[in-house]
């Protein structure tokens, strides 16, 4: 169990330091700057944010 569950009630997940490291490349890059800040809170990689961002343009 994760910590943040306590305090979320969202599951976490482990992002592999690969994933993480390509994640944080397209961050600085800008590759990200087009979605949503709430894409960001509480997912992991890059393809997550593009993920929660098509989910909250579809709310």
């Amino acid at each position: 169990m994760f910590v943040s569950k306590i305090f979320t009630g969202i599951d976490g997940i482990n992002v592999p330091v690969q994933e993480t490291i390509e994640s944080f490349e397209h961050l600085v890059k800008g590759d990200l700057d087009a979605f949503p800040e709430q894409a960001f809170l509480n997912v992991g990689g890059a393809s997550d944010v593009e993920r929660k961002a098509a989910e909250i343009q579809r709310d």
